[in-house]
Parts: C-alpha cells; sequence; structure tokens
C-alpha cells in the first residue's frame, strides 16, 4: 500500500514538473499570485514578529516580575484626568526602605532619579546624555552587565563618592576606545566624576527603555547633588520574589503603599503601581491586530491565486483527457486520479510559495539593514507556509480533480 502511494505521489510530482516546464510562461502567470500572497502573509508575519520580539525584549529590560511604584500610570490610567495624576506626590527615596521592611513579597526594592544633560571629557563634549541615580538595589532589579573594570561599589553608594559608570557609545565617543575611559575623569554638570566602569553595548533600543549606551549611572546620593530630585522622575521599583506572581505582588503593595501614604479606606490612591507584564501583554494585543490585518490582505492575494492554480489545473485535464482514460481503462480508480490531480494542485501551490518564502528572505536582509534590529522568518511562519500552499493547491484542484475522476474511460480515450 505504501509503495503504491508511492508512486502515485511520484508520478503526479513528475507530471507536475512536466508541466511547469512544458508551459513556462502560463505556469508563471498560474503561481504569481500565490507568490504574491505567500509574500504579503509572511512578509508581513515576519516583520510584525520580528518587531514584536524586538519590543518585547526592551520591555523586559524593565525589569520581569517587577511593580513600578509612579505617580504616573503607564498604561494611560483609568480615564481620570492628567491633572489628577499631576497632583500625586512623587515616590520618595525613604519609603524605598519602608516599602522593604513592610513587605513580605517583594525581594529587592530599587529607587531611580534622572535627567538628561551633556557630559565631556577635555575638549569633547555629548549632549542628550541619560543621567540616572540609583540606590544599591537597582542593579540587582536591571542587571547591569559592566564589560570593563567594575560597577559602584558598596561604599561609594553610600557616601555618595564621585564614582560612576558610563554607557558603552558614551566610552566611545569621548575616549575612541571604551575601555580606554577607566580611570578618567568625566565632567558633568560642574562635577568631575571618576569613571570606574563601562557597561556592555546594548544597542539602539526601539521604545525607549534605559538606553543605557548612551548613559551614566552614578548613586543616589551622588545624584541628588547634581539634579532637582522633585523634577527628575523618581520612581521606585519592587521585584517580586521567586515563584510569586507580579499580581500577587502587585496586591500587596496596594496595602502597602496606602498603609504608608497614611490613607484612609474612602481616599483615592495617590500612586499608581504599573506591571511590566500588563504592558507586555497590551503590546501583544496590538500586535495581534496588525498580524490579522496582514493576513486578510495576503488573504485576497491567496484568492486571487487560488484561481490562477485552478485555471492551469483545468487546462491540465482538459490536455491530458485520453490519458486519463487510457489510466481508467487499464483499471485505475476514481480516487487514484482525483489524488494525482490534488497531489498537482498542491505541488504547484508549494512552489509558488517556496519562491515567496525566497522573497521574504530577500526583504528580511534588506530590512535588518536598513532598521539595525534583526528581522527573521520564525520555524512556525515556514511551516504556515507548507500548510497554507497545501490548503489553497486542494481548493484549488479539487474541481478539475473531480472532473477527470469522473470521466468516463471511453469518451476520454476518443477525446483529442
Amino acid at each position: 500500500m505504501l509503495k503504491h502511494t508511492g508512486e502515485i505521489i511520484g508520478s503526479s510530482l513528475k507530471m507536475a514538473l512536466q508541466e511547469l516546464w512544458k508551459n513556462k510562461l502560463r505556469t508563471f502567470l498560474s503561481l504569481f499570485g500565490i507568490t504574491i500572497g505567500i509574500f504579503c502573509i509572511i512578509g508581513v508575519l515576519a516583520t510584525v514578529n520580528s518587531l514584536e520580539y524586538n519590543i518585547q525584549g526592551e520591555i523586559k529590560t524593565l525589569g520581569s516580575n517587577t511593580i513600578y511604584i509612579d505617580k504616573w500610570e503607564w498604561n494611560g490610567g483609568s480615564g481620570a484626568p492628567w491633572w489628577k495624576f499631576q497632583k500625586r506626590p512623587y515616590p520618595r527615596y525613604d519609603e524605598v526602605k519602608q516599602v522593604k521592611d513592610r513587605s513580605l513579597s517583594v525581594k529587592f526594592v530599587g529607587f531611580k532619579i534622572s535627567t538628561n544633560d551633556k557630559v565631556g571629557y577635555s575638549d569633547n563634549n555629548l549632549s542628550g546624555i541619560n543621567y540616572y541615580g540609583v540606590n544599591e538595589e537597582f542593579n540587582q532589579i536591571q542587571n547591569v552587565d559592566v564589560q570593563f573594570g567594575r560597577y559602584i561599589s558598596d561604599a561609594e553608594f553610600a557616601t555618595g563618592s564621585n564614582t560612576l559608570i558610563i554607557g558603552f557609545t558614551v566610552a566611545e565617543k569621548l575616549f575612541g576606545l571604551a575601555e580606554a575611559g577607566i580611570g578618567k575623569q568625566l565632567e558633568a554638570r560642574g562635577k568631575k566624576l571618576l569613571i570606574a566602569g563601562v557597561m556592555r553595548k546594548q544597542g539602539k533600543a526601539m521604545v525607549g527603555g534605559w538606553n543605557f549606551d548612551e548613559s551614566i549611572i552614578m548613586s543616589y546620593r551622588l545624584a541628588r547633588t547634581m539634579m532637582d530630585e522633585r523634577r527628575a522622575a523618581p520612581v521606585i521599583m519592587a521585584k517580586g520574589k521567586d515563584g510569586l506572581s507580579s499580581i500577587a505582588v502587585r496586591d500587596e503593595l496596594m496595602g502597602v503603599m496606602r498603609s504608608i501614604r497614611k490613607l484612609s479606606p474612602t481616599q483615592e490612591n495617590d500612586f499608581s503601581l504599573n506591571d511590566i507584564n500588563d504592558i507586555s501583554a497590551a503590546i501583544s494585543k496590538a500586535f495581534s491586530g496588525l498580524n490579522i490585518g496582514g493576513a486578510i490582505i495576503g488573504g485576497i492575494s491567496l484568492i486571487v491565486g487560488l484561481f490562477g492554480v485552478a485555471n492551469i489545473m483545468f487546462v491540465s485535464v482538459r490536455e491530458r483527457t485520453s490519458q486519463i482514460g487510457l489510466k481508467k481503462a487499464i483499471g485505475a480508480k476514481n480516487r487514484i486520479i482525483l489524488t494525482e490531480f490534488l497531489l498537482e494542485a498542491a505541488f504547484l501551490c508549494i512552489v509558488g510559495g517556496l519562491i515567496g518564502l525566497m522573497l521574504v528572505f530577500i526583504l528580511t536582509q534588506i530590512l535588518t539593514n536598513v532598521l539595525h534590529f534583526p528581522i527573521f522568518i520564525s520555524v512556525t511562519n515556514m511551516v504556515w507556509t507548507f500548510f497554507i500552499c497545501i490548503f489553497v493547491g486542494i481548493i484549488a484542484g479539487i474541481i478539475p480533480a473531480s472532473q477527470a475522476a469522473k470521466m468516463d474511460p471511453v469518451v476520454a480515450i476518443r477525446s483529442k
């Protein structure tokens, strides 16, 4: 049985190849719709999935299982007017210890203030550099990766000494070689700061994030002498203990912060608890809509391609009518004829799909160079291409294949 099935498949593929080679222009025009349809669907899926993968990766750098305690709601708020959020107090550094002491679900509590200004070394100045003033546990949440030199020590955090680490791009632009900056003094807002380390290069961020490459990180105690804390977007970051969900951490922090702020049961929260997972879910939902839109556009092209393949199959049945009659006369059953033509239609669609996939691959290489982040075709998308082509081939070939299978062998042999 398996041998017989293999012979049928081999014979069908051979005939399909002969038809492709014999009628090159007709085949190209017939498969063009399939090629464009697969190009549209897989091209959109590859681009959108790559964008989502990169954006979600950047969101994860904000900290996994981490709740950001802020005055603003990052997801747009609950419909409250902006002035209500504006009236809220900013998180304070002294609240960090209170959160740590009162919470049972929090493992690390970080604190950050930030601003944007220029830095310089000798006669070389850079503008638009992020200043981050952080506490000792910030690195436990963000995992700042130092490539050259070292991170800020506990003693330097405690004393607020003039020590900092700088981003890779900052180091390259100021000193030529990133490692050349270690031990030198950077000038920032009128202060001379000793460079203890250089962070590993991370690449350009798409949706903001920390952008550590163009940043300097110093202790909070040093930073507060260089910037107005109330205007430096202070944020508390609470990372949950292992095994606890962000929902459980957020629920407990709600009570902890209300207790710290001494809010009565009737008073509204004067803080926001921003869950990174909520932002990630919102982005996934947005990209799902883009995927659906791309699939619809590609689906329209596939419908055009489907009619093209159906057309070539009708012509193929008409041209091989006498062969069909001869096969049936020597014992070929209807299902064998039906299977042959369905396999041929599916094979034609797979050829068109492979051409479309090759064009998508070329597109990914171009977009990767233009956008400066990787655009890729996932294995899932490749599998989808295969099944879509088979499905379209079966739909396109079912009517002509049925006509071929139902032919009267005597009438078919006599036809010219």
